[in-house]
């Protein structure tokens, strides 16, 4: 099956269709990780992107179910350079081919992803579509600027759950309440981990309503960074800052720091990957984190708030990577905290459980 992916700018891609036809138009985005392809397609945060995987060869260690971030893949499509014939992994319960099927996911392959990176990397981020229907390209180019008009549409109702929904140990020491952007399956494991009692809540719930399932805590989890739906949120956290300990988390990180009064900036090409260093200016540590976003919270704004301290920074950049006050009870962390190894927690969800400890 013929497919082709048509960049805004006019440069195009011929390629091999996988999976279903169609045609999705959405931004292209890269993603740098050597593993990983399942967790990135079924990540809410990439919800309505064209993923584009650098890592030239996709599907060697076939799927498992257990390895889903999220119920669904919230991709618009999909570009790798090349799919396995074969697959091997002995926890693996079915192919590649037969995820992106199963997904309904616009997928093309035999795309020369590496002249596609660097194109990305010199323009930016920018509207694309995939197409196994139409190859011309006025007609395509078209069918971009049309979209682009259209007002954008909130995903979160979709990711989000529509109810509070509760996970982990009923009888647990700590209570945490977690407003749901799209929060990673990875993530939740974690916070079960450390024996915490999870009330995950819909995206759009009020302050008072938080407030009234008598939490120690609050988590605004990871998503979607464009989506229409983040001012209410934003809106909805304010009136909770210094009433309890608040952790964001990528989004949730963005969604605290403007909460405070900070602005938020979009970066030329996003942090996606799983080998960006990150630099505590306090200790002089440096760790390396998995990153997923294409925005960040402008330096110059939250030197003007008092209390906050940037505790990270990209090492790559110098962008804000994390922020942490005591004295408001906050811990806002732009990368995601990934679990270290098998039943473990990151050391950013054990920070957040001593600030738990000293809140009265």
């Amino acid at each position: 099956m013929k497919a082709i992916l048509m960049l805004e700018d006019g440069k195009s891609f011929a390629g091999e269709g996988l999976g279903v036809e169609g045609e999705k138009i959405g931004e292209l985005i890269l993603n740098t990780a050597v593993v990983g392809y399942q967790e990135m397609m079924t990540d809410p945060a990439n919800g309505g992107k064209i993923l584009i995987l650098t890592y030239p060869l996709i599907g060697n260690y076939g799927v498992a179910p257990k390895f889903n971030e999220s119920k669904n893949v919230w991709l618009a499509g999909l570009a790798i350079k090349e799919k396995t014939r074969i697959f091997s992994n002995w926890q693996a319960k079915s192919s590649f081919d037969d995820f992106i099927k199963e997904q309904n996911l616009v997928t093309i392959s035999e795309v020369d992803t590496r002249t596609l990176a660097v194109h990305l990397r010199q323009k930016g981020e920018i509207l694309g579509i995939i197409s196994t229907k139409n190859f011309e390209v006025k007609e395509l180019l078209a069918k971009i600027n049309d979209f682009k008009k259209k007002p954008a549409e909130s995903l979160l109702p979709k990711i989000s759950v529509s109810k509070p929904l509760h996970r982990g140990k009923e009888k647990a020491k700590y209570k945490i309440a977690v407003l749901d952007l799209g929060i990673t399956n990875s993530i939740i494991r974690q916070l079960e981990t450390l024996g915490c009692a999870i009330t995950l809540l819909p995206y759009n719930t009020p302050s008072q309503e938080i407030l009234r399932t008598k939490p120690k805590g609050l988590i605004i989890s990871n998503g979607p960074e464009e989506d229409a739906g983040l001012k209410e949120v934003v809106n909805n956290i304010k009136p909770l800052i210094n009433k309890l300990p608040i952790l964001g988390i990528s989004t949730g990180h963005q969604i605290l720091a403007q909460a405070l009064g900070a602005k938020i900036t979009k970066l030329k090409l996003g942090h996606r990957g799983v080998n960006y260093p990150v630099h505590n200016p306090a200790t002089y540590k440096g760790e390396i984190t998995v990153q997923n976003h294409a925005y960040v919270v402008d330096t110059d704004s939250l030197n003007k708030i008092k209390e906050i301290k940037i505790t990270g920074y990209n090492l790559n950049d110098r962008t804000v990577e994390e922020i942490e006050s005591k004295k408001l009870k906050i811990i806002g962390t732009q990368y995601y905290p990934a679990s270290p190894g098998f039943n473990e927690a990151s050391d950013v969800f054990k920070r957040y459980i001593k600030m738990l400890g000293r809140s009265k």
